[in-house]
């Protein structure tokens, strides 16, 4: 990954093992669980990890976080530098799962939304309970971490907070926030 996508967006800051001399930039959940009334544990990231999954585990900065959601929004172009085609960008942005899997209380990105390949995707207007536009695309993060891309209105928002039990509390404040935040 480091070779492969780090360096060549200009990732400077992104880890699955921070080096020691960067610890001390590692943010804390600050705040306790509303439900527990506890700070959540997270990863300790000051032992090394031996598995270095490619959909968790990363550390990273917003400036780091922003290069590679620009390159994914640019169709896989970024830093002047192309990583995937576009045509793989369409098809990790494309629901995979269709109607008949992407209903019921437990489907985690909601109403109106697919699968792709990573990333959740918004297949149909108005039957989610927060703002976007068909076509967008987003992860989060168990801590909080989350970004979307929207390229109808050309958004690349991202958010980094270590709340893991206040995470879609702050995620769709945040989203709503962004959208009522367009003056056309």
């Amino acid at each position: 990954m480091d070779e492969r996508i780090f360096k060549p967006l200009g990732m400077t800051d992104t880890f699955f093992n921070v080096p020691k001399d960067k610890l001390d930039r590692v943010a804390q959940p600050g705040t306790p669980d509303p439900e527990t009334g506890k700070i959540p544990e997270l990863t300790d990231v000051t032992q090394q990890r031996i598995f270095l999954g490619g959909g968790e585990g990363l550390l990273s900065t917003a400036s780091d976080y922003m290069r590679f959601a620009l390159m994914l929004a640019n169709g896989g172009e970024g830093n002047g530098v192309r990583l995937l085609s576009r045509k793989t960008v369409e098809l990790m942005t494309s629901d995979h799962l269709g109607p008949a899997l992407s209903q019921g209380p437990n489907f985690a990105p909601g109403p109106g939304y697919g699968f792709g390949l990573t990333v959740a995707v918004r297949t149909a207007p108005g039957m989610s309970g927060y703002p976007g536009s068909v076509g967008e695309f987003n992860w989060g993060g168990y801590a909080g971490t989350a970004f979307w891309v929207d390229p109808k209105e050309k958004l690349v928002p991202i958010m980094l907070i270590q709340a893991p039990g206040q995470r879609l509390y702050f995620r769709f404040a945040f989203r709503g926030l962004v959208y009522q935040a367009i003056m056309d």
